[in-house]
């Protein structure tokens, strides 16, 4: 008890001019703390061009990259604008289903924030419709290749990002397939599972939160981490080695995969087009040093 009591004391003896300075340097350093930051974005695949974009940033830190008015910073993979099946709906980024499978049409195709993250916190939040699938990508690259015939073909964004799931899991088949639910909800697609499961029914909100610092990886769901993985390592190699992208499956994803975020480390946050309905909205980004 006299610990606790004895700066109190202190504090009364000292007077109020002394709790009067404590408090005006307090508020100074809130007033000091930035409300903004500009980023750098890409403004195409193939174009050196970039620009820059001044976002506001909250108290706790964290960047506000879709405010549910302006896709500005925002394109389609691969592309140099924001494909039309994506829109602005009810202060939610939507993508208005095909009912034709992933990025079957030219006026899809998977969205990117056009500027690189390193070491970050991303939180949103999302809902999808009856049978739906999307996802979250997470250090994507912007990969082309050429085909047999010479031309330049660019390859889809899971073959260079890890992909958080999103799933109505009571009613796609995904959820069934992969091994131990590792295909559902907030899981590390077709690698970890995320555990518990604690995703809510299609049609409501669910919260995302993915954590990246030097290699290792947290998703979060429902304000519960579900899992936890660590890039670069033995252990990251040999679940690629056990999935879908083993390098005797698919050569080139297993490649980028295993040094995912290439030399620096780092990529773009992009959300899916799968042909079916979804929302994202209060997209934020922390930069962790």
């Amino acid at each position: 008890m006299k610990k606790l009591f004895f700066p109190l004391a202190c504090c009364l003896v000292g007077g109020v001019l002394a709790s009067c300075g404590g408090a005006k340097k307090q508020e100074a350093a809130q007033d000091a703390a930035p409300t903004t930051t500009t980023l750098s974005y890409s403004k195409s695949l193939k174009a050196a061009e970039t620009d820059s974009l001044t976002l506001p940033v909250d108290a706790d830190g964290y960047i506000t990259i879709f405010d549910g008015q302006s896709l500005d910073g925002w394109r389609g993979y691969g592309k140099d604008k924001v494909p039309s099946r994506w829109i602005i709906e009810d202060g939610c980024l939507k993508f208005c289903g095909t009912g034709t499978g992933e990025g079957q049409t030219g006026e899809g195709g998977d969205l990117i924030f056009a500027h690189k993250f390193k070491n970050f916190e991303l939180e949103l939040e999302w809902k999808i419709s009856k049978g739906g699938n999307s996802g979250i990508f997470y250090l994507a690259q912007e990969v082309t290749s050429t085909d047999k015939d010479g031309n330049e073909v660019l390859e889809p964004i899971y073959i260079s990002a890890p992909e958080y799931q999103v799933l109505d899991n009571a009613n796609h088949p995904d959820a069934k397939l992969g091994k131990e639910g590792n295909r559902q909800s907030a899981s590390l697609y077709d690698m970890i599972p995320a555990v518990p499961q604690n995703s809510k029914p299609f049609g409501e909100w669910n919260k995302a939160k993915i954590m990246v610092y030097k290699g290792t990886v947290v998703h979060g769901q429902n304000d519960e981490n579900v899992l936890e993985y660590h890039l670069w390592t033995k252990q990251w190699t040999e679940m690629l080695q056990a999935s879908k992208f083993s390098e005797e499956k698919w050569p080139l994803a297993f490649e980028l995969l295993n040094n995912c975020g290439g030399e620096n480390h780092e990529g773009f946050i992009g959300v899916q087009d799968h042909g079916d309905d979804v929302w994202y909205r209060n997209i934020r980004v922390k930069v962790l040093d």
